[in-house]
């Protein structure tokens, strides 16, 4: 083989499909029975009822240089928009919506309708550049210059700042001020934290102009499009077979031993989509020239865990904001200051009173999701990884505060559940090794993890200490997020340095 790809997630496979339509003979290895990691789709409450295990919003579906190469298009995959993006109602009878059409945004946001518009305009301008300069490799010179100096200025004097500062700055409203602090703890940027409104920002303007975009079938369908992709390049996945060691001769990987006992030879690369204690601790383990890499790897931060729910219902959610009737998410945080309770209760190890949420309405618009009458709903809160009397005596309790939390939003929604499904941290660590603590990013999404520092300096690009070894996992730049960046940039690294 050319390329050993360890790990069949998103990055893992979008890295094999982009190495085999280049030619290159390629294997993925696979730890568990199924591939596409957190990128899939199960009936876990109902059959008939399609919920997605984790990544369910794409705002990069359209603008990712990874998917357009791979035309994921031309492989079956379908997306959708709903009529609204995401709609922020608070418990008070206020809501702001974004949508597409920056005319209907600007009406929800009412008194603060002026200032997004100017926001929505702006990104409307930078068009698909904004996301270039996100997703490419850094340094990232050239999607920077094309994205221009003036742009490049606004966005990094507003990433810099927290969700919570550039609110007061930019909205007088206070539904308007809990929008940016909302979609910045989709990762562990609390409203206090630096560099959380750069975060919050760009989701806040990839919301009004790409959307938050649902494939139709369930999250399952990209990983059939990508699997799609391998095959007919004469790339394979294998199931169930673990990756246990890389072994390096002269200062190069020569082949991949897994669990069971097999050898796969490698040519040119192995590419790990993992995390970076297991690529360096696990498997290049004992391999001479590390130095302090190990140690730098067992540093590296992981965020928050994650309290997911999916429920089948009898009916849409009667939400009392109308807009969140038709949104595809409703983020349920009431104001900076109840999302600041929030971030410090999990940062100090509690479950919080009032958990803050993001809530997909994917069944809207995608009608396979449910059967004829019924809908899906699926929902996450962050809270800590790991509880002083464990997760087990606590799943249910905080189960029940997350519905009695979206039932103050939308009074009877309890009574349509016909089933409901409940994963904590431990449960999706236990489904996927990469979601270390449940923490669904790869990584903490803070200042101190992003760009020249993610995974850490000074492999930052994808390169690892052993030529022709790549970490193409979520926890190198760009980070978190179903957009292939990672795997991708990997891949055209490793093409680069074969040559």
């Amino acid at each position: 083989m050319d390329a050993v790809v360890i790990g069949a997630g998103p990055n893992g496979l979008t890295a094999a499909a982009a190495l085999a339509r280049r030619g290159w003979k390629v294997v993925v290895l696979e730890a568990t029975d199924r591939p596409g990691g957190a990128a899939w789709s199960v009936e876990s409450t109902l059959p008939g009822y399609v919920h997605d295990v984790g990544a369910a919003f794409f705002p990069f579906a359209h603008d990712s240089l990874a998917f357009r190469d791979l035309d994921l298009a031309g492989a079956g995959l379908e997306w959708r928009n709903a009529p609204h993006e995401s709609c922020h109602p608070g418990i008070d009878g206020t809501s702001a919506t974004i949508s597409r059409d920056a005319e209907v945004s600007a009406r929800s946001f009412g008194a603060d309708g002026p200032a997004w518009h100017r926001l929505a305009t702006w990104m409307k301008a930078m068009g698909p550049r904004l996301s270039e300069a996100l997703l490419s490799p850094l340094p990232g010179i050239g999607p920077a210059l094309r994205l221009g100096p003036i742009n490049l200025a606004r966005l990094a004097w507003a990433g810099l700042g927290s969700t919570a500062t550039f609110s007061r700055q930019h909205f007088r409203t206070a539904a308007a001020r809990r929008v940016i602090p909302a979609l910045a703890l989709h990762v562990d940027l609390g409203p206090d934290d630096a560099a959380g409104a750069g975060l919050g920002l760009v989701l806040g303007l990839l919301a009004s102009s790409s959307g938050f975009c649902i494939p139709v079938g369930g999250a399952r369908a990209i990983t059939d499009a990508l699997l799609r992709r391998i095959t007919e390049a004469g790339g394979e996945v294998r199931l169930n077979q673990r990756a246990d060691r890389i072994v390096v001769e002269n200062g190069k990987p020569v082949r991949v031993s897994t669990t069971t006992g097999e050898d796969y030879p490698v040519r040119r690369a192995v590419l790990a989509d993992v995390g970076p204690a297991a690529l360096y601790a696990r498997l290049l383990r004992n391999v001479p020239g590390m130095g302090g890499t190990p140690r730098q790897a067992r540093r590296f931060r992981y965020g928050w865990g994650t309290f997911k729910m999916d429920w089948a219902l009898s009916g849409p959610v009667p939400w009392t904001a109308p807009d969140a009737r038709q949104s595809a998410v409703v983020h349920a945080g009431d104001s900076i200051a109840d999302m600041r309770r929030f971030t410090r209760q999990v940062r100090a190890g509690r479950l919080p009173a009032n958990p803050y949420l993001v809530i997909g309405q994917q069944s809207l618009v995608d009608s396979s999701r449910a059967p004829e009458g019924g809908q899906t709903l699926w929902a996450y809160s962050r809270v800590p990884s790991h509880l002083p009397d464990g997760w087990a005596s606590q799943r249910e309790f905080f189960a029940d505060v997350v519905e009695q939390r979206i039932e103050g939003l939308a009074p009877g929604f309890r009574s349509l559940i016909r089933a409901r499904y409940v994963a904590a941290p431990p449960d999706l660590e236990a489904m996927n090794a990469n979601l270390v603590g449940g923490d669904l990013g790869g990584g903490s999404a803070r200042l101190a993890q992003q760009l020249f520092l993610r995974p850490f300096f000074p492999w930052f690009g994808y390169s690892t200490p052993i030529r022709g070894v790549y970490l193409c996992s979520a926890s190198t730049h760009p980070g978190a997020g179903v957009h292939g960046a990672c795997g991708f940039n990997a891949a055209m690294r490793a093409i680069a340095e074969a040559r």
